[in-house]
């Protein structure tokens, strides 16, 4: 996965072979950014344009860039998954929901960073 990164703001990005232009979506926000170029100079900059557009009409309207999550996450697993995940929160001393936070914590800071 290709990500471009700018004032705190994530997107993934991609080409289209069709129309030769590299293609990019912000993520984590509430709406739908896309933008696009045929460079990685000019994408770079019609990223950080979107970015620099999207807080200020947010500013202007009064509303939160950002999505605001509940911090409640239902998760469908294998059960022998399930079973292991168990088997390792009881040997770490904590709750399954406890070790999950940990363990999603860790991935996600990964692939962010």
């Amino acid at each position: 996965m290709n990500v471009m990164r700018y004032k705190n703001y994530s997107a993934q990005i991609g080409f289209d072979d069709e129309d030769e232009i590299f293609i990019g979506k912000i993520a984590g926000i509430a709406d739908t950014i896309t933008f696009h170029a045929t460079s990685v100079e000019a994408l770079r900059a019609a990223f950080h344009e979107a970015v620099d557009d999207y807080v200020r009409v947010c500013a202007k309207i009064g509303k939160n860039p950002q999505k605001s999550f509940s911090g409640k996450l239902m998760l469908r697993v294998d059960p022998k998954t399930h079973a292991n995940a168990v088997v390792a929160a009881e040997l770490a001393g904590k709750s399954l929901n406890q070790w999950s936070e940990e363990v999603l914590d860790k991935a996600a800071r990964e692939q962010v960073s």
